[in-house]
């Protein structure tokens, strides 16, 4: 859509959810709240039901890298070529170009483990635009059959399954402006025809601009008509933009059990947050409401043209050369997607909600807002209860902020606190200064003696030529010497750092395209001894102490990498800025303002 149409549909979009529900608040004054964690009372494992969003991948699906989906745990994709020719798609003899991207698409979604749900009125053409028929038109289904016959051999020649969502949006004109009626019998034939070709796969519908209500309207006659008919979707959405899943989850239920239609039945809220709740606090509120309501969302993508195939529905952005840099947002739902064990219960506040787990060896705390601004009192309750977390009545607490960077690139989570605290009656509280409103928060708990250097993944910047370490050319060989490279999205530049037992900030580091670790060639002890790959065998020439670095205009992320069997550090050779330089180990030099900087990596994953 073009910037105009985009804005009468966030209009439209916004008066649908407002007849439905009371306004969401808008942001208050600057007031003191309080959330409540109780790690011992417990739910089920992480599923990562937030993370999914419409479109995001480039049309021939091969960008964005496939670490920006693995680290967030991705879990769905909705697509169906829109906006490829415009107007494009069947109805204006346009239909291969939307089928190719896709078939494409829902490929590499099946690749990194996604659900494709699948869009056919973007295949039709109905994405917004003024086309000029639309199904059923004078009660001719002959080219909408038609149609249903060649997207079904198509997804058949595909060889996996998708989830069917009917028609997008069909109470609002941009989207199906005819009757509702005829929209009705679109839904009963596409329905049957679906179970008949694909009797395992899922249907998903209505996805109205709206949210369910209990009162007479367009969602209380779809429900009406679906089970009168018995066409009920498998999966039932609806959109909510900008909306709360806990309470509309609660008139689902409502509405369905006024009408006998079984439940609990997967609940799909395939676009939520409105252009403006795209930031990291009202990013993680919207992933606690939605794991409260035990629904699964799917993230709105409001870009145009070639951004909506592309960025991972705008939570990346793009630099000078065309690479893809995260933003905030992106960051919340990494932490998030590193949440593991178990989920633990949470007591909300008036405009702050959080997602919190614990597993053996740390617990974990997302908190979401984007309402209001003040300070955030965190109260953690029986800490007692995680295991191998407290020492001696004592826990480490690691607090972060993600910083919104209005919509900028963003580097990684900003370190607000990492204390060792003595507990209260097992539990402590965590006071968050939150002062940007669209920033949000993140707590780790630790046992005491870890610093925070658990298991992470991160880029390793050198500082004097703001380049990468890097495998060269994806190389699976032993051996192969590493190089700094423009810093790109791959994962040959992406390392794992693995805590060394029984040593203090010691890490193997092992890259993620290869597999293989960092090593310094032959364990030799002397200068210009290159930093090589090599398979992993866990001795002192492939452990590094990392040793932070502090000077003037320095981030809490900058280490030297202290090779731990030659107390050297890993060195750009030469202070050399140019692309492919060759890394070796030298004698570490005193880090200052002046100091050239070829041994100083920014780690912005830790």
């Amino acid at each position: 859509m073009d910037t105009t149409r985009r804005r009468l549909r966030a209009l439209a979009v916004l008066l649908a959810v407002l007849t439905a529900l009371p306004m969401v608040g808008l942001p208050a004054q600057a007031a003191d709240e309080s959330l409540g964690v109780d790690f011992s009372v417990t739910g089920a494992a992480p599923t990562y039901r937030a993370s999914g969003w419409i479109y995001g991948m480039t049309e021939d699906a091969s960008a964005p890298a496939d670490n920006f989906f693995k680290d967030v745990k991705f879990r769905y994709m909705r697509a169906g070529g829109a906006q490829l020719d415009s107007p494009g798609g069947w109805v204006s003899g346009k239909y291969d170009r939307r089928w190719n991207a896709t078939r494409a698409q829902l490929l590499r979604t099946r690749a990194l483990g996604g659900e494709f749900v699948l869009l056919p009125h973007d295949l039709w053409g109905a994405d917004g635009y003024g086309i000029s028929r639309f199904p059923g038109d004078n009660g001719n289904w002959a080219d909408y059959d038609a149609f249903l016959t060649r997207l079904f051999a198509d997804v058949r020649a595909t060889g996996v399954p998708v989830q069917w969502d009917i028609w997008n949006e069909p109470n609002i004109t941009i989207f199906w402006n005819r009757p509702q009626s005829q929209y009705f019998e679109l839904w009963r034939r596409t329905y049957q025809r679906i179970r008949a070709e694909f009797p395992n796969q899922l249907i998903v519908g209505p996805s109205l601009a709206g949210v369910p209500s209990t009162s007479p309207g367009w969602w209380t006659q779809y429900l009406d008509f679906v089970r009168a008919n018995n066409v009920v979707p498998d999966i039932v959405s609806w959109h909510a933009l900008p909306s709360d899943p806990v309470a509309n989850v609660a008139a689902a239920n409502s509405s369905l059990d006024a009408r006998g239609i079984p439940h609990p039945r997967p609940y799909q809220i395939n676009e939520y947050a409105a252009s403006n709740e795209q930031n990291p606090a009202d990013g993680a509120w919207y992933i606690a409401r939605l794991e409260r309501a035990g629904a699964d969302g799917l993230r709105a993508n409001w870009a145009s043209g070639g951004s909506l195939h592309n960025d991972l529905a705008s939570l990346l952005v793009r630099d000078s050369a065309g690479r893809h840099q995260p933003k905030g947002e992106w960051w919340v739902y990494k932490f998030y997607g590193s949440q593991t064990g178990l989920s633990t219960a949470v007591t909300a506040s008036a405009n702050y909600d959080a997602y919190a787990t614990k597993d053996t060896g740390s617990a974990k705390v997302l908190v979401g807002g984007g309402r209001t601004t003040g300070n955030i009192a965190v109260n953690l309750r029986r800490l007692d209860t995680v295991s191998g977390v407290v020492v001696n009545n004592q826990v480490r607490v690691v607090a972060e902020r993600i910083p919104h960077n209005g919509g900028a690139a963003v580097a990684g989570p900003v370190p607000v606190l990492n204390t060792v605290v003595t507990l209260s009656n097992n539990g402590t509280t965590v006071n968050l200064p939150h002062t940007a409103i669209d920033d949000t928060f993140t707590i780790t708990l630790l046992p005491p003696g870890d610093t925070g250097g658990g298991s992470f993944e991160s880029t390793a910047v050198a500082q004097h030529s703001q380049q990468c370490l890097t495998n060269p050319n994806r190389s699976t060989s032993d051996g192969t010497q590493q190089q700094q490279q423009a810093c790109g999205t791959g994962d040959e530049q992406r390392w794992t750092f693995t805590p060394v037992p029984g040593q203090t900030d010691t890490f193997t580091v092992v890259n993620r395209q290869s597999g293989k670790c960092l090593d310094v060639n032959a364990a030799s002890t002397s200068d210009g001894a290159a930093v090589i790959q090599w398979a992993c065998h866990g001795n002192a020439n492939q452990q590094y102490t990392l040793r932070k670095v502090t000077y003037a205009g320095s981030d809490a992320r900058d280490y030297q990498l202290v090779a731990r069997h030659s107390g050297k550090c890993v060195d750009v050779n030469a202070v050399s800025t140019t692309p492919g330089a060759l890394v070796h180990q030298w004698t570490c030099n005193p880090v200052t303002q002046a100091s050239p900087l070829n041994q100083t990596w920014r780690l912005p994953g830790r």
